[in-house]
């Protein structure tokens, strides 16, 4: 068993040390190619410089220079691209634009297209590196090792190693390593991060409790019924995954696209090589000069300017909002979007249970009573317990004061005296089903249960009164919803709250629709439905339960006070937990793809302009740089107005 052990721990070391690395590899590489890219922009300006001098020789050396540094690694993820799936790419044919620029005497033309180029790929590898980082966030909330009961002896062993049926023990403050059935013990578990659900679940005997939830009270053995590879957590992982492999429909149209220009731009520059010679009888040299000329009109240059200015105009506009967009894709996306999914906790809502009533039996303080109370759960660790204490301390200002006794009733509640007198805290089962009942009655005062959790406290003479607490809804998402129906857009809450809490909540935000007791699974095939009626959709969440079904989306949006793992998902991040930011940002995103739209129409008149001009001889290669480089400096200057948009 130690050699296995040892075999296991070197394994790990190694597999971790080579992640390592590729971690770094990944990390530096946007950095590197911005570098390059930055150093070929300052080649390009010293030997304008030079040239303006007459110092051509030098000048030339510096462009080459530019040509090599910043074009390197275009070229050859274009030659291995080209060589994998056998076809020409855009990669390609910017090469061969800044190498005909070079042919025909215009170095800085070719240099500047290569710079700017490289420019855009060193950020479009960078914000591919940040949306691979979901899965390594997963991983750190996923124990790694369990404590397996093996007759009547704990044995600390890893969770890939636990077989079905295994016990094993899991205590207080610690994550549950496998999925499994409670044998024995009892305790509350927090869900949060698998199921959604605000408030942790007491369970008991016979219970199902998941890996990656977090053991809240007493210890709990566990009766082992998943693989470590078949665990609701592990498919989390694994839909994830999935989901982001699937490429979206623009993006297909975007690959096939460049395809199809690349090509027809290569077959007709090499048919202007020397078909006019022998059909329009052109001389040799003005020939191959006609087709240098179409080579360097024809390049996408301001075709990619119509686009990344824009883009990363909207980008710095949209962070000055507190809206972060992970991608100019997403931005372009954002407008097409015609239904969102709303997961509720943390999102419509704060995620934090809140006092909303309080009844106390006849002759009994408000003050008092939350003194005691306050005083016995402030030595409770229960969401609900510090609920109590936070409003008794903070909102009402009052003292507590030191218990004389306390026992804690894991799943239950807690039994404590204060000044002698003792107090039981807990639901209506801990202190008397029938007498909770008959005090609600009794008081004449109705407490709306829906969407509410009641706490009950007891005394020798019965019921002394009740706490009401929810988790309340955030201040702008109402708001949000509403902006979000008058754009034509429909809301569909999520959740893993019961029917009643869902009910009420769907209500106060009047979304269109809601669906609640979602497990993640659950919520990534509603929001493939809600795709399947509506085509683009977007899911906005908060928690790790949330990143299959944000990840599946066509767009994902994260609140910023969320997880790791769904900040890591998400392509976009609305800042400050505040929803209201999401019709902003649909704004932000149709206007930019309006100001796109207008340079690639420009942009295309112009090289279609310039082509036509080429090919009857009224265009010399000067005044084709200057209409080539006018429409491109033309096309950024406009994409730069989406920074004054509010």
């Amino acid at each position: 068993m130690n050699a296995d052990l040892k075999l296991l721990t070197d394994d790990k070391r190694q597999t971790n040390q080579l992640s390592t690395i590729k971690k770094i590899q990944q990390l530096l590489m946007p950095h590197i190619q911005l570098a390059a890219a930055s150093l070929s922009g300052v080649l390009i300006v010293v030997g304008w410089i030079l040239s303006n001098m007459n110092i051509t020789s030098i000048s030339i050396i510096l462009f080459v220079f530019s040509y090599l540094i910043g074009g390197y690694q275009k070229a050859k993820e274009g030659i291995l691209d080209t060589i994998k799936n056998r076809s020409l790419n855009v990669e390609m044919l910017m090469i061969f634009a800044a190498i005909g620029s070079a042919i025909i005497g215009y170095w800085m033309e070719g240099a500047i297209l290569i710079f700017i180029f490289s420019l855009s790929g060193a950020l479009e590898t960078y914000t591919m590196n940040k949306s691979k980082k979901e899965i390594s966030a997963l991983m750190k909330i996923q124990p790694e090792e369990a404590l397996m009961i093996k007759d009547d002896i704990e044995v600390q062993v890893h969770v890939s190693k636990l077989k079905i049926d295994d016990e094993i023990l899991v205590k207080p403050g610690e994550r549950i390593p496998a999925d499994g059935v409670i044998i024995k013990g009892q305790s509350t578990v927090d869900q949060s991060a698998i199921t959604g659900e605000s408030i942790p679940v007491m369970k008991k005997l016979n219970d199902e409790v998941f890996s990656g939830t977090m053991n809240m009270m007493g210890s709990i053995f566990i009766k082992v019924s998943k693989l470590s590879n078949e665990t609701l957590f592990h498919k989390i992982i694994q839909l994830v995954q999935s989901a982001q492999s699937e490429k979206s429909p623009s993006q297909l149209f975007i690959e096939k696209f460049e395809r199809i220009y690349v090509k027809a731009v290569i077959i007709i520059v090499s048919l202007m090589m020397f078909m006019p010679h022998y059909l329009l009888e052109w001389s040799w040299n003005e020939t191959i000069y006609r087709a240098m000329i179409l080579l360097v009109v024809a390049s996408p240059c301001a075709l990619v300017a119509s686009i990344t200015p824009a883009t990363l105009s909207a980008i710095s506009n949209g962070a000055k909002l507190g809206i972060l967009f992970k991608g100019g894709v997403h931005i372009e996306g954002l407008a097409k979007i015609k239904a969102v999914a709303l997961d509720k906790t943390g999102t419509l809502t704060k995620g934090e249970p809140e006092i909303t009533d309080l009844i106390v039996r006849e002759g009994i303080t408000h003050e008092s009573f939350l003194i005691y109370t306050a005083s016995i759960e402030n030595h409770s660790t229960h969401p609900l317990a510090q609920a109590i204490v936070n409003h008794t301390k903070f909102e009402q200002k009052l003292k507590l004061v030191q218990p004389d006794f306390i026992e804690d009733i894991p799943g239950l509640g807690v039994i404590g005296k204060v000044n002698g007198k003792e107090f039981k805290i807990g639901n209506a089962e801990f202190v008397g089903l029938q007498l909770s009942e008959v005090f609600l009655k009794k008081s004449g005062e109705k407490i709306i249960k829906d969407g509410k959790t009641l706490v009950f406290v007891a005394d020798q003479d019965g019921i002394v009164g009740v706490i009401a607490l929810k988790d309340h809804l955030r201040e702008q998402s109402k708001e949000a919803v509403l902006q979000l129906k008058k754009l034509g857009i429909y809301t569909m809450m999520l959740t893993g709250d019961d029917e009643e809490t869902a009910k009420v909540i769907s209500k106060e935000m009047s979304v269109d629709g809601y669906i609640s007791r979602c497990l993640p699974k659950d919520k990534l095939n509603y929001v493939k439905n809600l795709k399947q009626q509506h085509e683009n959709v977007s899911m906005v969440g908060d928690g790790i339960n949330d990143a299959p079904a944000m990840a599946t989306a066509n767009l994902g949006i994260a609140m910023g006070g969320g997880t790791d793992v769904a900040l890591e998902t998400a392509d976009i991040i609305l800042m400050k937990n505040d929803l209201s930011k999401l019709p902003r940002a649909i704004h932000l995103s149709k206007k930019m793809n309006k100001i796109i739209k207008q340079n690639i129409v420009f942009s295309l008149a112009v090289i279609f302009i310039l082509i036509c001009a080429n090919f009857f001889q009224i265009l010399d290669l000067p005044y084709g740089v200057i209409g080539h480089e006018g429409s491109t400096i033309l096309v950024i200057l406009n994409g730069l107005r989406l920074l004054k948009i509010k």
